[in-house]
């Protein structure tokens, strides 16, 4: 939720994979930026299964919006082996991001159908965060849900 500076307020950061299905989640306060999060949400991914042998421990590529475009952490992901295909600031939309994005606004619309979510009203960041985490996996059950009806 966007707040003004020194304002009370949380923020919700997510990491999703391409159907909207959430990988990590943090909580953080309202005012802080968001790219001091994406380091430890990619840590917070658990390993993804594949093809025989050792288990990925991140993603190959990481869409995110312009609030993630900054240098330094761009070569970080690139040193841990992740593509980033971060929006640039400042530049018009067509880079075609915008559809990848909308993926990750979309599970946060997910999140706000649990009223103690969309409103948050516990003062402790833990309670909250103790109901996100929660949230996020009946998300996953509904998405688990529909693949495998789809999949009969």
């Amino acid at each position: 939720m966007p707040v003004g500076r020194a304002r009370p307020g949380s923020k919700r950061h997510l990491i999703v994979d391409r159907h909207g299905t959430p990988l990590a989640a943090t909580l953080t306060g309202g005012n802080r930026h968001d790219v001091t999060q994406l380091l430890p949400l990619l840590d917070a991914v658990p390993a993804i299964r594949g093809l025989r042998g050792r288990p990925r421990r991140s993603p190959r590529r990481l869409y995110a919006d312009p609030g993630y475009d900054f240098d330094k952490y761009r070569r970080l992901l690139w040193k841990r082996g992740i593509k980033p295909l971060i929006a640039r600031r400042g530049v018009a939309h067509g880079s075609g991001l915008g559809k990848v994005r909308g993926v990750v606004e979309r599970t946060l619309a997910w999140l706000h159908q649990f009223k103690r979510l969309r409103t948050r009203y516990e003062r402790r960041a833990a309670l909250h965060h103790g109901l996100l985490e929660p949230a996020c996996g009946l998300i996953c059950l509904r998405r688990l849900r529909t693949s495998f009806r789809n999949d009969q």
